[in-house]
């Protein structure tokens, strides 16, 4: 297949490479054209004295059962159904801090803020969650509090006890719808090739059994408005802003 024939169809132009600030995601819809792409890069990065870590890359599908077997210089690329993240694993590493005495409530709860919630929101902005996503997510968030209050296991401390010493002013969903809104109405002032992209102008069909709620989707049920609506709503900036925060005060936990 010719490299222009490689990739997805996304408003009429044809896509089949992100690029991020140190890694690439690759876009095919066949395992021929994955391994076809794969080699053409594999070749051209060699011409600078570059070369591709297999052990680092990793396959994952969107449908079907995912078994995509790929071989490079004897090696087999990995697939996965899920890319785990590493918002658990930031909040170990700085266990000593969550332990000293002479650091003020206040300040770990911002680094928390800072450091730890930012890794667990990663790409927030595209993500729709279903409710057990929600309680996931209130679950991490008490259990960093917990840790960070240093409450054992064995006290029956509630949530609510939690959460009045801590006194967050905002949920981690409230975060992340915050940001999701806000990024949409970025989204749909701008005429990139965002737009087309997350509003679902894809080619191809979607499988009718187990269909997945859509990025639009989503925003209509955070805003109660229609596209119509919305479309109307983010052109002016300050009242999307004011609602955008609004909402997001307003999610409550699930788990309170």
């Amino acid at each position: 297949a010719k490299e222009s024939e490689i990739g997805v169809k996304i408003g009429g132009r044809n896509i089949n490479n992100l690029c991020y600030a140190d890694d690439t995601t690759l876009l095919v819809e066949t395992e021929d054209g994955l391994k076809d792409l794969i080699l053409r890069i594999k070749k051209e990065s060699e011409k600078m004295s570059l070369h591709l870590n297999i052990k680092k890359m990793k396959i994952l599908t969107t449908a079907g059962n995912g078994a995509v077997k790929i071989t490079i210089n004897s090696e087999e690329i990995e697939c996965v159904k899920v890319f785990c993240f590493l918002c658990r694993s930031a909040m170990l590493s700085i266990h000593q801090i969550w332990k000293s005495k002479d650091i003020s409530l206040t300040t770990k709860c911002k680094m928390v803020h800072d450091i730890v919630f930012p890794i667990s929101m990663y790409g927030c902005e595209s993500w729709t969650l279903k409710k057990a996503d929600r309680k996931r997510l209130d679950a991490f968030e008490l259990r960093c509090w917990r840790r960070l209050l240093r409450i054992p296991w064995t006290p029956r401390v509630t949530n609510k006890e939690v959460l009045e010493r801590i006194k967050p002013e905002i949920s981690l969903e409230g975060k992340i719808t915050r940001l999701r809104l806000t990024y949409f109405g970025h989204v749909m002032r701008s005429d990139s090739l965002e737009k087309p992209m997350m509003l679902g102008m894809v080619s191809g069909t979607r499988r009718r059994d187990l269909q997945r709620t859509r990025w639009l989707d989503a925003i209509k049920m955070d805003t109660g408005l229609s596209k119509e609506q919305l479309k109307e709503k983010v052109l002016d900036r300050k009242v999307w802003r004011e609602m955008t925060y609004r909402i997001a005060e307003s999610r409550i936990r699930l788990t309170e």
